[in-house]
């Protein structure tokens, strides 16, 4: 990653996949991957009119902040689609019930 996380970052990111996966009983990773899609869009919108004025401020930096987030995420999704490509095996192997 870019910019090293601090020493909680993990914790905090384990806990929301922790969620995901309770949630994959009551319907499809899909469904859920979207609404876990959509949580982190409307969360960033939210960091990103933290650092406005009004409304006119966020619209010109609008721009800016896709760049930064879009950036951010195809980052760390390359990073762990790398993982789990070098990992595969290991990660996608089910324990016997």
């Amino acid at each position: 990653m870019a910019n090293q996380p601090d020493n909680e970052f993990f914790n905090r990111a384990d806990a929301v996949i922790d969620l995901a996966n309770s949630q994959i009983g009551e319907c499809s990773r899909g469904k859920v991957s979207a609404s876990l899609m959509y949580a982190n869009a409307r969360f960033s919108a939210w960091i990103s009119a933290t650092g406005c004025r009004d409304g006119e401020e966020m619209a010109a930096a609008k721009e800016e902040a896709l760049e930064f987030f879009v950036g951010q995420f195809r980052t760390m999704l390359e990073e762990n689609l790398d993982e789990y490509i070098e990992n595969f095996a290991r990660y996608m192997t089910r324990d016997p019930e």
